[in-house]
């Protein structure tokens, strides 16, 4: 079915495009930023720095690609399970406008230097509300869509999906709880170290609700329709769901270790962060399963590539991450280049390879078309692979290496290297990184071309053909 039967495809068609504009900007100025690091003499004050442009990198990524590709997936996928149309196409319109109102306004207040300090929610006060407002009019249409269905069975990704629009609500609404003084500065509502705790609260249960539940939404859906076989087990699936959604709430303090918060708040979050493995790789295996006699699709079919090695990823991050919640281990990366290392695996290689397969399989079928190239699709995939292996292992080896030389000591007890001594080792790595970034950033410009290319084939032939 289509738009011909009632679905509201125009608006993911909308989605899809500006998603893959804000990751074109994102995946530039990361680029751009790592080789800012590398090359000092790039920064150029006071807006073009990398202290503003680093948070206009996130913000494009994160909400930019990441929350625009979920709204146009959340409402391609939830029409389709629920076998019901959108509840109000209007209000989605209205949604996209917004959604690139607000995140344009982010850009050039961060770029101005209008920035809460607080990681994933620098946003000050004004662009906040508006975020509010948007995040409303997405989780009503959705949630509506999902009360008038037509489909009794609810299907995992729609548990994923309903995660995620009350996970985040919550979430932006308590960490965002400020006092205005101008139009252009506010104060956090907390004080001292409860303002850090609901932070980190608020900053590693973001990578739940935003990084995590919704690419499973997308994978539980996508797998199935790439391969042509149903999930391994829908009932692991859900009971993975739970455990996730119970155990991620309790993690976010293992970014305070050693810091001045209770120590049985810390070993909680430790403890909660290792048990996540479980439910983390539940999913996993449950792709993995689902691929049971079909593993020869990995040579032939592209877009199980993507999935596959998609979920290995995030089993891959599922298994550092509790890792790196342990205090011992903490002690050593944290403050290292170990943790972007970590993080940009997640978000290049988890999120957005299935973000990839996502656009593949959806946009020739919006447009009634083939999508414009497979061995094009086929090297999109080795260059985004190769670039994140390289950013990501050279950022593990540098912080491996920095942590050694921070924590090296002489018999005495002195520091045995200074800090400029560490920092000038670290150059290599992150030449080796922006050169990685190179790689991904043609990766992503080879997939935009295919996909545009496959937006114009369609647009033609529907042209042609008669009324």
């Amino acid at each position: 079915m289509n738009q011909q039967d009632g679905y509201a495809d125009d608006i993911v068609k909308g989605f899809v495009i500006w998603s893959m504009v804000w990751g074109l900007v994102a995946v530039l100025l990361g680029v751009f930023i790592s080789f800012q690091i590398a090359f000092p003499q790039l920064n150029f004050p006071p807006y073009l720095t990398y202290g503003r442009l680093r948070p206009i990198h996130t913000n494009a990524g994160i909400f930019g690609w990441g929350i625009g590709s979920f709204m146009a997936f959340f409402i391609y996928i939830t029409q389709r399970l629920t076998r019901t149309s959108l509840w109000s196409p209007a209000l989605a319109k209205a949604q996209l406008w917004l959604f690139n109102v607000v995140i344009a306004l982010a850009a050039v207040t961060l770029a101005m230097g209008m920035n809460r300090s607080k990681e994933y929610a620098e946003l000050e006060w004004p662009v906040a509300s508006l975020v509010v407002v948007l995040w409303v009019i997405f989780a009503v249409n959705i949630v509506m869509t999902i009360v008038k269905r037509r489909e009794e069975q609810m299907y995992i990704s729609l548990w994923y999906i309903l995660a995620t629009l009350v996970g985040v609500a919550v979430l932006y609404l308590v960490n965002n709880a400020s006092i205005p003084v101008s139009l252009t500065k506010s104060y956090s509502a907390y004080a001292g170290a409860n303002d850090a705790n609901v932070q980190w609260w608020y900053g590693h249960n973001a990578v739940a609700m935003v990084l995590t539940t919704p690419p499973l939404a997308i994978f539980y859906y996508f797998l199935p329709k790439a391969t042509g076989v149903p999930i391994y087990s829908h009932r692991m699936g859900v009971v993975a769901f739970w455990s996730l959604i119970f155990m991620y709430l309790w993690t976010g303090a293992h970014h305070l270790l050693w810091a001045p918060v209770p120590d049985w708040v810390q070993t909680l979050a430790m403890g909660f962060s290792v048990m996540l493995i479980a439910p983390s790789w539940a999913a996993v295996f449950n792709g993995y399963f689902s691929m049971n006699g079909q593993w020869h699709q990995m040579r032939e079919n592209y877009l199980v590539k993507f999935l596959i090695f998609g979920i290995t990823f995030y089993g891959m991050q599922t298994l550092q991450g509790p890792s790196q919640s342990i205090r011992t281990f903490s002690a050593f990366i944290h403050f290292t280049d170990w943790v972007p290392g970590h993080v940009h695996m997640g978000t290049l290689g988890w999120v957005s390879l299935v973000l990839f397969a996502a656009i593949y399989y959806t946009v020739p079928r919006l447009y009634h078309t083939e999508v414009y190239s497979i061995p094009m699709a086929n090297m999109h995939f080795w260059l985004v692979l190769t670039g994140q292996l390289i950013f990501s292992i050279t950022m593990w080896i540098a912080g491996v290496q920095q942590a050694a030389m921070l924590n090296a000591t002489n018999p005495d007890g002195s520091l045995h290297y200074s800090f400029i001594e560490t920092l000038a080792e670290l150059y290599p790595y992150w030449y080796m990184r922006a050169a990685g970034g190179v790689i991904y950033l043609a990766g992503l410009l080879l997939f935009l071309y295919n996909i545009y290319k496959t937006i114009t084939v369609g647009k033609a032939q529907a042209a042609v053909q008669p009324a």
